[in-house]
């Protein structure tokens, strides 16, 4: 039997019930999905997206064992394989995990787990309140502010670009266009 979206969503709920880190869950998958697809890659738009819904499975609760413990966690739930490790891998040179981001989806979500962090604390500073008239400009002023949002971690933003092959503004751009696609995202 396949591991469904409801499913996810269940575990997820299990383990974490604050309106932050579910709000950041949906929000990742939202940005996932939208990923996929910009970059060819439809037919995996839900594997992608739970990914991005899944992530931080552990960190509510475990923060001090997050990206290992949420393994357990997903392989006692019946979480196919490929979505554990590419769950794992955005904690890779930042926790215990030494799961390297090799495929696209995981190289996407190591880059833009931090980002829409800060894009998200950026988006609160505006008077809009909103990321629909945020310009890719706004959030590199703010990723240059190293107090700003200070938990952002901008060596792992930029190095996911990197791996990826993106310049920050490329980076920036597709984040944005992707987080204003999201029905979670103010």
């Amino acid at each position: 039997m396949a591991f469904t979206r409801d499913d996810a969503w269940q575990l997820l709920t299990t383990y974490n019930s604050g309106e932050f880190h579910l709000k950041h869950a949906r929000t990742l998958e939202d940005v996932m999905r939208w990923f996929a697809i910009d970059l060819g890659h439809e037919d995996e738009a839900d594997a992608w997206a739970m990914v991005g819904l899944l992530h931080d499975l552990d960190f509510e609760r475990f923060p001090e064992q997050h990206c290992v413990k949420e393994q357990e966690l997903m392989r006692d739930a019946g979480v196919p394989e490929d979505i554990i490790r590419s769950c794992a891998s955005h904690g890779w040179l930042c926790t215990d995990v030494d799961i390297e981001p090799t495929l696209e989806r995981e190289k996407v979500l190591y880059a833009v787990d931090e980002l829409t962090g800060l894009i998200g604390a950026a988006a609160l500073m505006r008077p809009s309140k909103s990321v629909d008239d945020m310009e890719p400009k706004s959030v590199k002023k703010k990723f240059k502010d190293k107090r700003f949002a200070e938990g952002c971690s901008r060596e792992v933003i930029q190095r996911g670009a990197d791996m990826l092959g993106w310049d920050l503004n490329t980076l920036f751009a597709k984040t944005l266009d992707a987080m204003r696609a999201s029905d979670v995202v103010d």
